[in-house]
């Protein structure tokens, strides 16, 4: 089972298999199999045309295992892990040849 612990867009820019994107989705997500807990940020840069798109292209999207053990959620060890978040999610970006403005929301956060 995969939960969103976070979820957020924000202005961004990047280009990417030749499309400029304006935008990120930025997430922390768990998983949870058989007893192992893992986590990962991820960003992916999307178009945003408009201000109704939103539509996540996956084609410019990095990803990064930040923790996996045996166990389960855990409230403390997330809050931990969203301190943290930003400067992984930059490095993602970076990689991916673009740059995040976290002063510039699309959304509010959803924690799940």
């Amino acid at each position: 089972m995969t939960v969103d612990v976070y979820k957020q867009y924000f202005s961004a820019e990047a280009v990417c298999s030749g499309v400029e994107r304006r935008a990120a989705l930025v997430t922390l997500s768990a998983d949870s199999s058989e007893g192992v807990i893992t986590y990962e940020v991820m960003v992916s840069f999307f178009p945003h045309r408009d201000e109704e798109d939103f539509a996540v292209s996956y084609d410019a999207c990095a990803a990064h295992r930040i923790f996996s053990a045996r166990g389960r959620r855990s409230k403390k060890r997330e809050k931990a892990f969203l301190e943290v978040l930003r400067p992984r999610a930059d490095k993602l970006a970076a990689e991916l040849g673009g740059t995040i403005f976290w002063d510039r929301p699309l959304r509010d956060a959803i924690y799940g």
